[in-house]
């Protein structure tokens, strides 16, 4: 099985780079306020009152032990008012603490559903913007994929950047104690935690390396993993007993990412244990030294308390912020595929003064020379098009797979624009006239359409999505189509959902499901028809009917079809044979067999299959 896209070079990130990264972060935040404004000021409100909780509950409890040591030393002091005043205050201050975390936690996971659902419509609403032949490229995939993937896990970064506000403010309270005791320990303190802040950048940028690595791959798996398990895919899984292969490859991919992943999880580990040991023994030497500052009697009971705690709590602090540091910055390189994503714009731009669609075509849509090259290929999909398509005119395009036929009324519908030439709409370049208006008057219905898993009514509704209340237009363009046959029998009727995927589905025919997609060209009132192999799942009477019906409802209209049945062809007023791209010859059904070139050929071929 080949493997999609191509393999994403591993990339490495100084610290300058990381720092660099932080600058992504003002993005993030906009857009986390975007979701929803006052829950991320409360978030941050709520942080920083729980980041001064730390050093009073320290203090408080330095209060308490140096008022125990004071009773016990003073027997005679029968006024104990003031040590459970004390006790009742870091009581209150704990619970106090307790609720701050759970609120605080509470509106990041809250916040992080809504930045999810806010970014995932974003990332569709830009998606909706970029141009047919960008999604048909591995490299684009990839950057969309990524940009999915940052969509949700997004919380987390909320939440270090948040947290590290927090422990910056927490920081600026316990310092001030330990400097008052002893700079010395704050050294001491910077030495403990060094060594594992820069074993912690090491790993994560060697984990994003390799995250990005596998991207492609990681789409592979995703897409084998359906093949082994969808409904739309069981039947040719059984009949050609693919079921071990697509198994075994699987096995394959996700065996290389367990590997490489574990290899770096195990050297993470180790180096982690051996950072860990340093720092550990970095805290008990300062720990030492407040234990003989203590004895000696530079400092009481309560400082002692109140310093081993605030150094244990700083070293905590520090070690979380360095190492959360690596993760933020880590999170902020992440974004940068959520940032180019939105940065990659659409080739087809719109006219700065657009031209409303005329209303009716007068001279028609003229190809000039017309030629479209695939982005990344070498080999043109059309070349050197010229010909005009009158307006109430039905043009039938016959060639052999891959002659450029979908192609072409793609860049009539302006799905892309021409590599070279020029196509006009009644003496004006296509691309002067307004894109929307534009398809809203041209209605297609390709080949490979799409079988939408929602109710027989807005499976028809979504040729003109806006009139998806309007029954009585959708019931029209079902009878036009012959689909309002299945809605008879259905006991839902056109609110009978359609396919397998959930309960109570319908699954239909090929020639059904055929007739539904015809339903969506006849939901607007287009004045130019394309339709790509309208008839291939259809049987001989219901193609008969489709177009007896199809001959009626475009009567002073422009139609396109493609076919490869030349029943179907000849009904149109003129045929254009394609090959290679190019026009072959074109002419009514009698010219081109008079001519007997390759249209006349073809259709003695297929016309031999029927005797």
């Amino acid at each position: 099985m080949p493997r999609p896209g191509k393999p994403v070079t591993a990339q490495h990130f100084s610290f300058k780079q990381r720092l660099s990264a932080l600058t992504n972060l003002p993005v993030f935040f906009r857009l986390v306020w975007q979701s929803r404004p006052w829950k991320t000021l409360a978030s941050f409100v709520l942080r920083i009152i729980r980041s001064a909780m730390p050093v009073a509950l320290l203090y408080v409890g330095k209060l308490i032990v140096d008022q125990v040591v004071l009773l016990n030393r003073q027997p005679t002091l029968k006024d104990h008012h003031l040590l459970w005043a004390l006790v009742a205050i870091e009581f209150g201050l704990a619970i106090f603490t307790d609720a701050l975390g759970r609120m605080i936690n509470l509106l990041d996971s809250l916040l992080g559903d809504l930045f999810s659902n806010y970014t995932s419509m974003k990332i569709m609403r830009h998606a909706a913007t970029l141009d047919l032949d960008q999604f048909e490229d591995s490299v684009f995939y990839d950057k969309l994929e990524r940009a999915r993937q940052q969509t949700t896990g997004r919380t987390v970064l909320l939440s270090q950047v948040m947290a590290q506000v927090q422990d910056l403010i927490s920081m600026a309270f316990l310092l001030t104690g330990l400097l008052t005791f002893n700079p010395l320990l704050i050294l001491l303190l910077l030495i403990s935690i060094i060594p594992s802040f820069l074993g912690e950048a090491y790993f994560n940028n060697q984990n994003y390396a390799l995250t990005r690595t596998q991207t492609p791959e990681r789409r592979e798996l995703d897409y084998v993993r359906y093949l082994g398990a969808s409904d739309e895919t069981a039947k040719e899984m059984k009949i050609f007993n693919l079921a071990e292969f697509v198994i075994q490859r699987f096995k394959t991919l996700s065996d290389k990412f367990y590997r490489d992943n574990s290899a770096l999880a195990v050297k993470r580990s180790g180096w982690g244990t051996l950072f860990s040991v340093l720092g550990t023994a970095g805290y008990y030497a300062d720990y030492v030294f407040i234990i003989v500052q203590t004895i000696n009697g530079t400092t009481t009971v309560g400082g002692l308390t109140f310093l081993a705690g605030s150094f244990r709590q700083l070293r905590g602090l520090m070690e979380g912020m360095l190492s959360r540091f690596t993760s933020v910055s880590q999170g902020a390189i992440y974004l940068n595929d959520f940032i180019d994503f939105f940065n990659i714009k659409a080739k087809i731009k719109a006219a700065k003064k657009p031209l409303p669609f005329p209303q009716p075509i007068q001279q028609g849509f003229r190809f000039e020379n017309v030629g479209f090259q695939y982005h990344n290929s070498d080999k043109w999909a059309n070349r050197h098009l010229s010909f005009t398509l009158h307006p109430g005119e039905k043009l039938a395009l016959v060639g052999e797979n891959g002659a450029g036929k979908t192609t072409l009324v793609k860049l009539m519908a302006r799905l892309y624009d021409p590599t070279e030439g020029r196509i006009l709409l009644d003496g004006k370049d296509l691309k002067e006239y307004d894109i929307d208006d534009l398809r809203m008057h041209i209605g297609v219905i390709f080949q490979d359409y799409l079988r939408y898993q929602m109710t027989l009514s807005q499976n028809i509704a979504v040729g003109n999505i806006k009139e998806a209340g309007n029954l009585a237009l959708i019931k029209k363009a079902a009878h036009e189509s012959l689909a309002d046959v299945l809605a008879e029998r259905f006991p839902k009727q056109y609110e009978q959902w359609l396919g397998r995927r959930f309960n109570d589905g319908v699954e239909l025919s090929g020639g059904e499901w055929q007739k539904v997609a015809l339903a969506r060209a006849y939901m607007k009132d287009a004045q130019v028809l394309i339709l790509d192999e309208p008839t291939a799942a259809l049987d001989a009477r219901a193609e008969y009917e489709v177009f007896q019906r199809f001959a009626a409802l475009t009567h002073g209209k422009s139609a396109v079809l493609i076919s490869h049945r030349f029943s179907t062809a000849r009904l149109a007023d003129r045929i254009m044979v394609l090959e290679k791209g190019t026009v072959l010859e074109i002419g009514t059904h009698d010219q081109l067999l008079a001519q007997n070139g390759r249209y006349a050929e073809l259709f003695k071929l297929q016309a031999m299959g029927y005797k």
